[in-house]
């Protein structure tokens, strides 16, 4: 299996040495087996595959800016997951890519009322599907944004909502699969992003993020439901 990680952010230069870059992030939580192959394509510098079956499937990033932002490579990976959609190739969206995959297909992103989210949420599971084993009814996921997705696009179907995140994973047929959160960061990496933004966070804000790094997480295993899901056949849409 080949994995394309659609990189639309890196890392701050001063975290890199200790946390790395956010394709290694990736290639962590991912390589659950010894037939899965990375390709890394720098979308925030323009940089696409040739051939969209170049990878079995494509993992969007993280990335600190906002999907309506007025950005040329922005609107270029718009049109690059309309090309996904249209093609039924498998697309994994987490953070920026969750709500790209929503703002680029017809549904909506914008400012959370609440401002910024962050540290540790438990999403509630509200559709359980094959790839998401063992059977749970909540997982829990660093977060760090203060975008959401408010809207769902057309044939789209919720998986899992949090009380900060009402749409916090959701799906289109088998081939898009979303989480708001981030199941790459690791809790050091969230701790040193949240002392970097203590006072755009709040002290109230910033002190629940920094109180809920000691909260179950679940990074790991969502990496193994992202896998399993790209592995999986494509099935016919649940829209039919």
């Amino acid at each position: 299996m080949i994995v394309g990680v659609l990189q639309a952010d890196s890392v701050l230069p001063q975290f890199q040495e200790e946390h790395g870059n956010y394709p290694e992030m990736f290639i962590r939580i991912l390589s659950i087996g010894p037939d899965i192959e990375f390709r890394i394509y720098d979308v925030e510098r323009g940089v696409y595959p040739e051939d969209l079956d170049e990878c079995d499937g494509y993992v969007i990033t993280g990335s600190k800016k906002s999907v309506y932002d007025d950005e040329p490579w922005i609107k270029a990976l718009i049109d690059f997951v309309r090309r996904l959609h249209e093609n039924q190739k498998k697309v994994v969206g987490i953070c920026f890519g969750h709500q790209m995959v929503a703002h680029a297909l017809g549904g909506r992103t914008e400012p959370a009322r609440e401002g910024w989210e962050v540290g540790i949420h438990q999403c509630q599971i509200v559709n359980k599907l094959d790839f998401m084993s063992p059977d749970l009814d909540e997982f829990g996921l660093l977060v760090s944004h203060k975008d959401q997705v408010t809207e769902l696009p057309d044939g789209a179907e919720l998986l899992a909502t949090s009380e900060f995140c009402p749409n916090a994973m959701f799906r289109i047929d088998d081939h898009i699969l979303t989480f708001q959160g981030h199941p790459e960061f690791t809790r050091a990496y969230a701790r040193d992003l949240m002392e970097m933004r203590e006072e755009i966070l709040g002290e109230k804000t910033f002190q629940a993020g920094i109180a809920s790094l000691g909260g179950g997480l679940d990074g790991d295993l969502v990496g193994s439901w992202i896998i399993r899901f790209i592995a999986q056949p494509s099935q016919a849409p649940i829209s039919e």
